[in-house]
């Protein structure tokens, strides 16, 4: 995109005064996030391993004119890290209002293939890294003053064939979601999923040529005949932040194109006619489609 501000659909100062701590917040849908959540007005703690991505997301930040945010490297697999990271973010800003419990990856595999110590390293990351995150968040912040976070998890329905460990750790990660939104609700903490499906985001250009090979064959199985966009995930994590969603914990949204509702007798078909209802919302003014789909 040309424009020099993030264009939300929400209204502006929506999270002024507000502090919100998004892990993964150097790349795709973390930085994206930090970006909408910066625009209506939040200090946002950015948490991630590389701390020179961090650095340029807070710049980027700070050049559009958003509250100046502050930069965390840490491995959300380590426990002692993790409390640490909490509690320089909070000594930093003096609270946290939400958490964006994104960090996370895996590499595509058969499950035969995939040794114990994969399997453990995408767990650690996807599973215990974001229950180590979250808990912290409530044991130094929110238990006593309230807030909401939420979850990143993936299109894990019917099954993830080719990254059975990603699939194993997210359906976890949504349990965890929905125990933790009964048991933190006496405290005010709101916890909510959200379930990407194939999204135009940085991180498709990571998989070796057979991986993105398949993946440029995936849009002709999509209802909605496309990738999603970094910033219609981005728009429905903001939302179940807001005030808006006062009354939702437990739940986790779907942003996929209607893939796991697909059936094998009924084909997916172009769209007839151009429609408003579901073209693509792209707000981030900093967006790039990955190198890969350019010449899709």
């Amino acid at each position: 995109m040309s424009a020099t501000a993030y264009r939300s659909v929400f209204r502006p100062g929506l999270f002024a005064g507000r502090v919100v701590l998004v892990t993964g917040g150097g790349s795709g849908l973390g930085r994206c996030t930090a970006h909408e959540l910066a625009a209506l007005g939040a200090t946002v703690a950015l948490a991630g391993r590389k701390v020179d991505k961090l650095e340029r997301v807070a710049a980027e930040i700070g050049a559009a004119g958003g509250p100046p945010a502050s930069c965390h490297p840490v491995d959300i697999r380590d426990e002692e890290a993790v409390t640490t990271t909490v509690a320089a973010a909070l000594a930093r800003h003096g609270r946290l209002d939400g958490l964006v419990n994104n960090a996370g990856g895996q590499f595509p595999a058969p499950l035969e293939t995939i040794s114990l110590k994969g399997w453990d390293a995408v767990v650690r990351t996807n599973l215990a890294g974001g229950f180590l995150v979250a808990r912290e968040a409530y044991r130094q912040w929110m238990k006593a003053h309230g807030g909401a976070i939420v979850n990143m998890i993936a299109d894990i329905w019917h099954g993830m064939p080719g990254m059975g460990h990603s699939g194993a750790a997210r359906a976890g990660m949504l349990n965890f979601t929905e125990t933790a939104a009964c048991e933190w609700a006496a405290s005010g903490v709101r916890v909510n999923a959200v379930a990407p499906g194939w999204i135009a985001s940085s991180g498709l250009d990571t998989y070796d040529e057979s991986m993105k090979a398949q993946l440029r064959r995936l849009r002709a199985v999509v209802p909605l005949q496309r990738f999603g966009t970094e910033s219609e995930v981005s728009a429905t994590i903001v939302f179940l932040l807001s005030e808006a969603a006062a009354f939702i914990t437990g739940t986790c949204v779907r942003i996929d194109g209607g893939v796991p509702n697909a059936r094998h007798t009924w084909p997916a078909r172009p769209p007839a006619h151009a429609s408003d209802a579901s073209a693509p919302f792209d707000g981030f003014h900093l967006a790039s489609s990955p190198r890969m789909l350019r010449d899709d």
